[in-house]
This record gives C-alpha cells, sequence and structure tokens, in this order.
C-alpha cells in the first residue's frame, strides 16, 4: 500500500475547489494509496516521473516512488489550467 503526500500548493488549489468536486478529488486521491496506476492513468508527456489522472473537470498530477511505495500529489486544478506549468 502507497502512501499519500499531498504538497501544499496542491492542498490550496483542493480548497479553492467547491465542495462537490473536491470530495471526489479526495476519494481519487485515497484511491492511489491502494492502485498507484489506476484506469485512466496517463504519463505526462516530456516528464519521465509524472502521472496525471482525470477526475470530472480537474486533474491531479502526481509523481510515483516505487522504491518508497509512496504518492507524492504536486498539483490539482481544473483541465484548461492545471497544464500550464508543465
Amino acid at each position: 500500500m502507497y502512501s499519500i503526500v499531498i504538497e501544499r500548493n496542491a492542498l490550496k488549489s483542493l480548497a479553492a475547489i467547491p465542495d462537490k468536486d473536491a470530495t471526489k478529488i479526495v476519494n481519487a486521491i485515497d484511491e492511489l494509496a491502494e492502485n498507484a496506476r489506476p484506469n485512466g492513468v496517463k504519463k505526462m508527456k516530456g516528464h519521465d516521473d509524472l502521472y496525471r489522472i482525470k477526475v470530472g473537470n480537474y486533474r491531479v498530477i502526481y509523481e510515483i516512488y516505487d522504491g518508497e511505495l509512496s504518492v507524492v500529489v504536486i498539483e490539482i486544478g481544473h483541465r484548461k489550467e492545471v497544464y500550464r506549468d508543465f
């Protein structure tokens, strides 16, 4: 089972998302502890270690550290805006 770490900027982004959508995102992140590569996961182009999952109109971008069994959530945001920094 993987441990989940959510970076500070991702937590700030999550706090700004409406509660209904935020609940779905939190549930999806919790499921990453059981399966770090669920159905629908995509590897980010141009990055060797970044993955993303879709949760409605939002995206969760994260790294997987298999050796440490940890998942680090780097960014959470609306699909139109989340990719700008990557």
